[in-house]
C-alpha cells in the first residue's frame, strides 16, 4: 500500500527498546554471515499468513482510500514539480548515512564512493540537496536499506508481511526497517536533543513524497488486477529483488521505493 518500499520511513525508535533492536541486528548479521554471499533473490515468497495479511491488506486500502491517497493528490496538485523534486532530493540527502552504512557492509565500494560523491556535491552546489547535481552529472541515486543488506550475504525473504499502514514487507525486511531506523544518526541526534517535531515533519513528508511518487502505479495496478493483493506481492518482490541487484534482475514497473 503506501509503501511497497515504504522500507524508509523512519518510525520514532524509543517505542523499541535499544536491546530489541539489538537482538534484531545481531540475529541478522549471524544469519547472514552463515549464509553464502550470494545476493538471495527469488520471485516466490512464502506467505503463511496469507488470511490475515489479506485482512489487514483491506484495512490498509481503505485508510489509503480514505487519508493516504486523497493528501498524495492535494500535495500534487498544490506543490510544482520542481518544487516536489526539490523536496524528494534533500530527503534523498539526508539519507546519505545509512546509504553508505548499507553499501560498505555489502561490500560495494563503487556504491560507497557514489553515495559520497553525490552527498558532495549535492550539499555544497545543489544547496543542500535540493538539486541533483551529481544525478545530472551521471551519477544516479541507489536506494539501499539494511533489508537489502542482508540479502545481499545471503538471507532470504522469511515469511510475507503486510502491516498495517505500512504496507507489503517481509521479516527480513522490516527487521531492516526498524535497523535503519535505530542507527540513523539525524533520527537519533533529533530525538536525543528534544527535536522531536522536526524527526515527525522529516516522516511525514517522507510519507507524503513516497505516496505521490506512487500515485499512477498503484492507481494502475489497482484497476487492471484481478487480485489486488496477489499483485502487489508479486511486484513487492520483484522490486526488491531489483534494488538487491542494483538493477541487473528484471524490474517490475515501478520506482525505487524509498
Amino acid at each position: 500500500m503506501f509503501s511497497l518500499h515504504i522500507r524508509n520511513y523512519n518510525i520514532k525508535m524509543n517505542i523499541l527498546s535499544r536491546k530489541t533492536i539489538s537482538s534484531f541486528l545481531v540475529l541478522t548479521v549471524t544469519l547472514g554471515l552463515s549464509a553464502c554471499a550470494t545476493p538471495n533473490t527469488t520471485t516466490e515468497i512464502s506467505d503463511p499468513f496469507e488470511g490475515k495479511n489479506r485482512a489487514v491488506h483491506s484495512f490498509n486500502q481503505v485508510v489509503d482510500k480514505v487519508v493516504a491517497e486523497p493528501i498524495a493528490k492535494g500535495y500534487r496538485a498544490a506543490v510544482p514539480t520542481p518544487a516536489r523534486n526539490g523536496v524528494r532530493n534533500f530527503l534523498r540527502n539526508l539519507k546519505t548515512p545509512t546509504l553508505l552504512a548499507n553499501e560498505l557492509l555489502q561490500g560495494d565500494l563503487s556504491g560507497a564512493g557514489n553515495v559520497v560523491t553525490r552527498a558532495s556535491v549535492n550539499t555544497f552546489i545543489g544547496l543542500g540537496g535540493l538539486f541533483d547535481v551529481a544525478g545530472h552529472e551521471g551519477i544516479e541515486y541507489e536506494y539501499e536499506d539494511f533489508g537489502q543488506t542482508p540479502a545481499v550475504w545471503g538471507v532470504g525473504h522469511g515469511p510475507y508481511l503486510v502491516a498495517p499502514f505500512f504496507g507489503p514487507g517481509s521479516v527480513r525486511d522490516y527487521t531492516g526497517l526498524a535497523v535503519d531506523s535505530f542507527a540513523d544518526p539525524l533520527n537519533r541526534w533529533l530525538f536525543n536533543t528534544g527535536k522531536d517535531k522536526l524527526a515527525y515533519v522529516r516522516t511525514a513528508t517522507t510519507f507524503i513524497d513516497t505516496r505521490e511518487s506512487l500515485l499512477d502505479v498503484l492507481s494502475d495496478l489497482r484497476n487492471n488486477s484481478i487480485d489486488y493483493y496477489a499483485t502487489l506481492r508479486s511486484v513487492y518482490v520483484q522490486n526488491r529483488n531489483n534494488l538487491i541487484t542494483d538493477g541487473e534482475a528484471s524490474a517490475a514497473s515501478l520506482p525505487d521505493f524509498d
